[in-house]
């Protein structure tokens, strides 16, 4: 794991059906932040033509899914029966355990813009098997942090708690301003962080040195830290991510985090080859377009340590 601060470029992708995203974690540099071991930031983007966002019916196992919405809509269906609208200022997570499928989509009625922070959280043993579930949380703390308006997604911060349920000591937190603006953040030393730019310009302070970073960039700073100072010169947003190093070796492959090949393979093996009597994954009601197939799992995967 890196004992120093580093930067890392978020590499394009493509989510779902056509639209282009940023994905900060894995990366090459950095498989995990705590247990946070995936980060695509979608947006801002023009969602009022054509079908917006689709992503079809897909399987997941050994984790969470963690969707923070800054701008638009997104429909969630899943296979427990939940059908979800996530808005502006809200969370949908999603806790696949032994296994779950799911959509996401825009509405036909939305607004013309779509702008999204999505993530997963792998699952520590104790959890990695439990009956999956979903819960949205429409009420996140709101509090001001220097010139920053800063929302807690996860974790504690000053004396606020985000209600959402995790299962290992974590911390998400969206810092947003809309003019020139300074704050310092406190950092607890036993975690590690990532600072992702997702609007605008910052500058972070640590120690005698700082760093510019513009939106698309990746920060990440090790255990030992015990502030974050953050500058910004006009309008920027900021997402905050941090944890307690993940000890367990995680294999993250397609949609899923496993310990071992074989787990994910036989994963892979059951999606493919459901039928309507499945069990595991189950199906998802209400979407109208094909599921995912997943693709073949290569003969090494490469592990978050």
């Amino acid at each position: 794991m890196s004992k120093t601060s580093q930067r890392i470029e978020a590499r394009t992708s493509i989510l779902g059906e056509g639209m282009l995203i940023r994905r900060a974690l894995p990366s090459r540099e950095q498989r995990m932040i705590g247990a946070w071991c995936f980060l695509d930031h979608a947006g801002p983007v023009d969602v009022s033509q054509g079908e917006g966002m689709r992503v079809g019916p897909h399987p997941h196992i050994g984790l969470q899914t963690f969707s923070w919405l800054i701008e638009g809509e997104v429909l969630h269906r899943d296979s427990l029966g939940y059908e979800q609208l996530l808005r502006p200022g809200q969370v949908n997570l999603m806790t696949a355990g032994q296994g779950i499928s799911h959509s996401e989509e825009s509405p036909a009625q939305r607004p013309p813009t779509l702008h999204l922070a999505q993530l997963w959280i792998a699952l520590p043993d104790s959890h990695r098997h439990s009956v999956p579930a979903f819960q949205h949380y429409p009420d996140l703390p709101i509090f001001a942090a220097g010139g920053f308006t800063a929302t807690l997604l996860v974790g504690e911060l000053n004396q606020h708690v985000s209600p959402v349920a995790v299962h290992s000591p974590l911390l998400g937190l969206d810092l947003s301003a809309t003019t020139a603006a300074s704050a310092v953040i406190p950092l607890r030393a036993d975690f590690e962080y990532g600072v992702l730019v997702l609007e605008g310009n910052v500058e972070i302070t640590e120690a005698t040195q700082s760093e510019a970073l513009a939106s698309g960039t990746l920060l990440y700073l090790p255990p030992g830290q015990t502030k974050l100072d953050l500058h910004c010169k006009a309008a920027a947003r900021v997402l905050l991510i941090g944890g307690t190093p993940f000890e367990e070796n995680v294999l993250l492959w397609w949609n899923f985090v496993g310990r071992t090949r074989d787990e994910i393979a036989a994963a892979t093996a059951t999606w493919n080859g459901r039928t309507g009597a499945d069990t595991v994954f189950g199906d998802v009601p209400g979407y109208v377009g094909s599921a995912l197939v997943a693709p073949a799992v290569p003969t090494e995967i490469r592990s978050s340590r």
